[in-house]
């Protein structure tokens, strides 16, 4: 198990204004988080709350999301059993047995999964599909993305991060905890 800080917190920039916090537990077979988010982003104003709980290897086994904007509240479950498929709200979703993580729009935090699953080497590269669960709404869909190892920079980590459907990319620099320090054009860790 890696030691991790009791807590974490960002601050959303550029696409969003907010602010997301974190604390972080371990548990006898993994861990649990739980993290509150909050935005303006446009003019619609949403705030969302999570719990996550990975088993030792960082997969994601179960997370539950409750989301309010000013169209209500919004709640989602999803499961991911050992040698089973993920269920969102109890329905089986074949469309995401690819997937090992959760990302969550919502939040700068879940793109620790799989740096922490995957322990890539420098110059190594990954394709990591993710059960993606929106900020508006919690739809959960699939998530195409990669990550590649790039060369450590002093005190950080970096990848490169890519999401094809957005054609989004991005530089990714993460602590010695393995925890995001900066996600350029989304959020900067501030503790």
């Amino acid at each position: 198990m890696i030691d991790l800080p009791p807590t974490a917190a960002w601050r959303f920039e550029d696409a969003r204004l907010g602010f997301e916090v974190l604390f972080l537990h371990h548990q006898p077979a993994g861990y649990l988080f739980k993290g509150h988010s909050t935005a303006v982003e446009g003019d619609v104003v949403w705030s969302v709350r999570y719990s996550i709980r990975l088993d030792s290897s960082w997969a994601t086994r179960q997370v539950h999301v409750i989301g309010e904007s000013r169209h209500g509240m919004t709640e989602v479950r999803l499961e991911r059993p050992p040698a089973c498929g993920w269920r969102v709200n109890g329905r089986s979703v074949p469309q995401l047995d690819r997937c090992v993580d959760v990302d969550l729009e919502a939040s700068a935090f879940t793109n620790t999964f799989p740096i922490h699953r995957l322990g890539l080497a420098v110059g190594q590269s990954a394709d990591v599909p993710a059960a993606w669960v929106r900020a508006h709404g919690l739809d959960v869909e699939l998530l195409e993305q990669s990550y590649v190892r790039l060369e450590d920079k002093i005190h950080k980590r970096q990848y490169h991060y890519f999401a094809p459907s957005f054609d989004f990319s991005a530089k990714l620099a993460y602590d010695q905890f393995g925890l995001i320090l900066d996600y350029p054009g989304l959020a900067v860790r501030v503790a």
